[in-house]
């Protein structure tokens, strides 16, 4: 059952890992999707994903912690397709290292990139999702990509932490913002836990070079086996909770954390 045909959604950091996941489970479930990303339109990476996508699948260039480019982006989709159904906040950066060894900028970078993106990104679709919620039973929906971290505390990464409660709180307060104005417009968050991405390959090689461990793959291997379950996500078994949160099948589900990780926040 195609639950998202005629819609259209908007992903963010949507070339790889659990972006480019959420793309294609959006597109199997019948909706348009407009793919963000950093390289330009002509760029090798993005012609290859396009054209592996099929017709359905459009790109935009967004760098979230701009505004200028989130206004653009708006601007755009309204032309382009008139509507926007589902706003998938995923772009998303690390950074692991001692508090006391963050530098400022690295400290800016993270919150621009994981928080800014998801403030502006609402802030400038919110009134085009106004507009399409209005016509729609279950709403236009946003769904902000968190993090378990955005629950829980994990030593040596404070910063991604930090903005990953963030994200979460954020979502809550805009949910009942636009709730008590009965504006139509869903807002939740989705919690994996440890998914196997380049984002978290980086942070783990990050910590190698710290010496606090042997590699990247003995890392990840701890990782795994610190989940009940007994092993890391892939990305695409993060993709249908974003799926079901743009669907009207979650037509009364606003303000909640969607946890996808294994069990490892039961523990």
């Amino acid at each position: 059952m195609q639950r998202l045909e005629g819609r259209v959604a908007l992903v963010t950091g949507a070339l790889r890992g659990i972006g480019l996941a959420a793309v294609e489970r959006l597109l199997a479930e019948g909706a348009s999707v407009v793919l963000t990303d950093l390289p330009d339109p002509g760029a090798t990476e993005v012609v290859a994903v396009l054209g592996r996508l099929g017709p359905s699948a459009h790109y935009l260039p967004l760098n979230v912690a701009q505004e200028a480019d989130w206004q653009a982006v708006a601007a755009q989709v309204r032309a382009d397709h008139g509507r926007l159904d589902v706003l998938v906040a995923n772009a998303g950066t690390d950074c692991t290292s001692r508090v006391e060894e963050i530098s400022l900028a690295d400290w800016h970078r993270v919150m621009a990139v994981n928080v800014d993106g998801l403030f502006l990104g609402v802030k400038h679709c919110a009134a085009l999702m106004e507009e399409t919620g209005r016509a729609t039973r279950g709403g236009a929906s946003v769904i902000a990509i968190s993090s378990i971290m955005g629950i829980v505390g994990i030593a040596d990464a404070s910063a991604y932490n930090t903005s990953k409660g963030a994200v979460r709180l954020f979502c809550k307060a805009v949910a009942i913002e636009f709730a008590q104005k009965r504006m139509p417009i869903r807002v939740n968050s989705v919690h994996p836990g440890f998914v196997r991405t380049r984002l978290l390959e980086e942070g783990m090689a990050g910590w190698v070079e710290k010496g606090m461990g042997t590699s990247v793959e003995a890392l990840m291997e701890g990782l795994g086996a610190s989940t009940p379950m007994g092993r890391i996500a892939e990305p695409e078994e993060i993709a249908p909770a974003i799926a079901f949160l743009a669907s009207d099948d979650a037509s009364y589900v606003t303000g909640a954390e969607l946890v996808v990780d294994g069990g490892w926040t039961a523990q």
